[in-house]
């Protein structure tokens, strides 16, 4: 059973779904530090042809504090209005947006809920199954090294088989993964492109852009795309 930790992010870009669909178990690490100017309350949508950011406002937010003890703020109205207008002329829009709806509106405000939510919510839609778990919610050890903490949650997942996003490359060691027991690999995202409308392709975008042009056999083929190494 293979499992990936990334922080909790908000409707992120392809290839953090691609993470999670290589993996039996995924884990949102939300009892690490908020990140400033990161991508867990914002991301970039497409625009007249253009990357356009979006941002929710997090009222208090510090990287003093850890991302669950933050909450996004409640007014969301003209970020789903950009959205819409966006993307009203997309052929998935009818099916999609309802379904951004249903993540930025949620009642339950704290930021991991929301962003673990914008993860989960494309899965169900693609109807696969997946196992997701909060960091918090895991009994391991937080007083280790950044590998360690990694290696004590395979212990605790009872796995031996740890992927990690490409970033990793430089913080984390096979060596060291493998003398613990853990097999560590990195997934690296192929190129991928689809057609978003009259557009020239701009990638690395929200999987919001993803949704909205491609149908769900197009996204199932796009969480593919990629490789471990």
């Amino acid at each position: 059973m293979s499992f990936a930790v990334m922080q909790p992010y908000l409707f992120p870009y392809l290839g953090y779904y691609q993470l999670v669909n290589a993996v039996d178990m995924f884990v949102f690490y939300d009892d690490v530090t908020f990140i400033k100017g990161g991508y867990i309350n914002r991301n970039n949508i497409l625009s007249n042809g253009k990357a356009q950011r979006f941002t929710i406002p997090v009222p208090g937010m510090s990287s003093n504090k850890l991302i669950n003890e933050l909450s996004f703020d409640k007014n969301i109205k003209k970020i789903l209005k950009t959205i819409e207008q966006s993307y009203k002329k997309a052929p998935y829009f009818e099916h999609v947006f309802p379904l951004i709806e249903s993540v930025l509106n949620d009642e339950n405000r704290r930021v991991e809920h929301i962003c673990a939510k914008s993860i989960s919510v494309v899965f169900e839609y693609l109807g696969i199954n997946k196992n997701f778990y909060f960091s918090s919610e895991l009994n391991y050890n937080r007083d280790l090294s950044a590998a360690d903490k990694l290696i004590a949650m395979a212990d605790v997942l009872n796995s031996n088989d740890y992927i990690n996003s490409p970033g990793g490359k430089s913080l984390y060691s096979n060596k060291y993964f493998s003398a613990l027991g853990v097999n560590l690999t990195f997934i690296e995202m192929q190129k991928v492109s689809y057609q978003q409308g009259e557009y020239n392709y701009v990638g690395n975008l929200s999987m919001i852009d993803v949704l909205m042009w491609n149908n769900k056999e197009q996204i199932l083929e796009l969480l593919t795309k990629y490789r471990l190494v």
